[in-house]
């Protein structure tokens, strides 16, 4: 219009006109449509697994009249084309996968209103932000052995928690107790009728520790928090465990019934290298089998073990030199240590 003012060329106040109205038009319809339009994200549940599948539905609705055109910017779509807007409204479902554990914070959706050619838009943020819980993936754990009868029952026993019981010495049979208890050597021998003394239940379950500090790559860090869930889930299902995570003064029990289970598993799913390393006294005094999970391989967890004179586990990521593993689980290796050397007494 302008060019057909300047140059008194009427033919051209024809086209100028239609691009100021297409122009106009397309800036009422985006505004129309924007005003009262909004996005909604459901998710469910809030919880998942890594690398399980998640779905979430975007819900998206326009104002006063339909949606000329537009998409949806969603954090999880971040790469991948975004959803195109037509109609009154639009329900979008979405899948998406999480490789690592810990809490992902995910912003609201933005609806973005535009028309086909591009001239005019408008930006409308959902209101909601959602916290989202990715837990450490749990594995089976695989017994490793060198071929033999005996190695291959020694894994077996450590996966197990065989050794969450041990002697205490002998007393005088009392009626009523199990026969499993007699200890039939010493009827043998003619001491009489003896059953074995077993130390207290609780002071036998086998023991998780996880240590957090200096792993060499994140990675290591995540298979070891891996590792300590598999085995609490192995271990407990084989008659009860209990466990010391970062930052803990005390240890957590885990029975059968994995009632205190989805409490744990969310604080695993939060550990971070930075945490400081349980303490060891409650682990050196304990007479159950002690698995100490560390995110560092190296002499730095073997000297830790030193302190503990019981069953001893070090499950850490990749190989441990000088040693067979025993069994693998979730990228970890679990290696049975010497019994700490006890002094001996001095000479009178």
């Amino acid at each position: 219009m302008l060019g057909g003012g300047l140059f008194d060329a009427e033919p051209l106040f024809v086209p100028g006109a239609s691009f100021v109205l297409l122009a106009v038009v397309s800036q009422a319809w985006v505004r129309v449509s924007a005003r009262g339009a909004g996005v909604r994200r459901t998710l469910s549940p809030l919880r998942v697994q890594e690398d399980e599948p998640i779905t979430l539905t975007l819900h998206a609705t326009s104002g006063i009249t339909p949606f000329p055109g537009g998409t949806i910017e969603e954090p999880l779509l971040s790469g991948s084309a975004s959803p195109l807007l037509s109609g009154r409204s639009a329900d979008i479902r979405i899948q998406a996968r999480f490789a690592r554990r810990g809490r992902r914070r995910l912003v609201p959706p933005v609806l973005v209103i535009r028309d086909p050619l591009g001239l005019s838009e408008r930006r409308v943020s959902g209101s909601e932000t959602v916290d989202l819980l990715v837990l450490p993936r749990t594995s089976p754990v695989d017994v490793v052995a060198d071929g033999t009868p005996r190695s291959a029952g020694h894994a077996r026993a450590m996966v197990a928690g065989s050794a969450e019981v041990e002697l205490d010495g002998l007393r005088s049979y009392r009626p009523g107790a199990p026969a499993s208890r007699i200890h039939w050597p010493a009827l043998a021998r003619g001491a009489g009728l003896l059953e074995r003394h077993l130390r207290p239940e609780g002071d036998g379950r086998p023991l998780i520790v996880l240590d957090p500090r200096a792993p060499q790559r994140p990675e290591d860090l995540d298979a070891a928090v891996r590792a300590a869930a598999s085995l609490c889930l192995a271990l407990a299902r084989a008659g009860g465990c209990v466990i010391m995570l970062p930052g803990d003064r005390r240890a957590v029990g885990l029975d059968a019934g994995l009632g205190t289970w989805p409490a744990l598993h969310a604080r695993l799913a939060l550990v971070e290298a930075t945490q400081p390393v349980p303490p060891f006294a409650a682990a050196a005094a304990r007479a159950g089998t002690v698995y100490y999970v560390a995110a560092r391989t190296g002499d730095r967890p073997a000297r830790v073990l030193e302190r503990i004179g019981g069953p001893r586990v070090l499950v850490v990521p990749g190989e441990l030199p000088g040693h067979r593993a025993a069994f693998a689980v979730s990228g970890c290796r679990g290696y049975a240590m010497a019994p700490a050397r006890r002094p001996k007494a001095a000479a009178a």
